[in-house]
């Protein structure tokens, strides 16, 4: 089951978090900083009332653009199409606020491929999106890849 993160859900979210930053996959986030973007994140909970087994952010960047972010499936949950659904909802909530660019940063580009994004050179967004990126260790050696996604009403011709 999929809803949006309460406030009850913070440190189970940066467990999970911390798991991938650990490996190199995600940026860790303080509890401070999952406080003030709370509403951003959706979670996968097993069976609706079961642990957290999978989030994701749709952060708001700029006027029609979000990030998709800190999308994480607990290892033994992976492969189940989880991290997919959790992909399908916040972009399906993104019109609504008036999105119609979304981009992320990512090792996993096939996977992101498969739900519409394409590689762009990061020169490409705006200097906005990288304040997360000055504290992170790897800055400003990134080999993130940037990838984005037009909503299909405003994708290029």
């Amino acid at each position: 089951m999929i809803r949006k993160a309460t406030v009850h859900d913070v440190r189970a979210i940066q467990r999970l978090l911390n798991k991938h930053a650990e490996r190199g996959e995600l940026l860790p986030r303080s509890l401070s900083d999952l406080y003030d973007h709370l509403r951003d994140f959706s979670i996968y909970e097993e069976k609706g009332a079961g642990p957290i087994v999978g989030i994701c952010a749709l952060h708001v960047c700029w006027e029609d653009l979000a990030e998709l972010r800190s999308l994480a499936v607990d290892e033994p949950y992976q492969g189940q199409g989880i991290g997919h659904a959790l992909i399908a909802e916040a972009l399906a909530g993104a019109p609504e606020l008036g999105i119609r660019r979304v981009f992320t940063l990512t090792y996993q580009t096939d996977f992101f491929v498969a739900h519409g994004f394409d590689v762009v050179d990061k020169a490409s967004l705006p200097q906005k999106i990288w304040a997360d990126c000055m504290r992170c260790v790897k800055f400003p050696e990134c080999d993130e890849i940037a990838m984005l996604r037009f909503l299909a009403e405003d994708k290029p011709k």
